[in-house]
């Protein structure tokens, strides 16, 4: 079975950071551009970062440039996304996914194959 799962999510103070891992199971990422994307309550999902399938692209949103990192070790088939500064609009379910594509990445999610279940962070004092 092909899945994604997330972890890493959590509470943090605002000015923090987290670091929010993505797993593959059943399949390899290796032909896989992987993109993190977050949904706060009463808002739409929104894409966050993406990162192609050898790591040499990525993508930010302008909310998250300069604070968020995305990275990858195809090695242990897993994604990172390295969250600093974290502010309290950062907070929402976070979700990984998988877009089966050999270059470049893209934000938006009907591109994506495969979907985790998603991880929780929370912003808040």
């Amino acid at each position: 079975q092909s899945q994604l799962v997330e972890s890493g999510g959590g509470l943090v103070q605002p000015g923090g950071s987290l670091r929010l891992s993505c797993a593959a199971s059943g399949f390899t990422l290796d032909y896989y551009a992987i993109g993190w994307f977050r949904q706060a309550p009463g808002k739409e999902r929104e894409g966050v970062s993406c990162i192609s399938n050898s790591g040499s692209d990525t993508n930010y949103a302008d909310s998250v440039k300069g604070r968020f990192t995305i990275s990858r070790d195809n090695a242990k088939n897993t994604v990172y996304l390295e969250m600093n500064s974290l502010k309290p609009e950062d907070t929402a379910v976070y979700y990984c996914a998988a877009d089966f594509a050999l270059g470049g990445c893209g934000s938006s999610a009907s591109m994506y194959d495969y979907w985790g279940q998603g991880t929780q962070v929370t912003v808040s004092s």
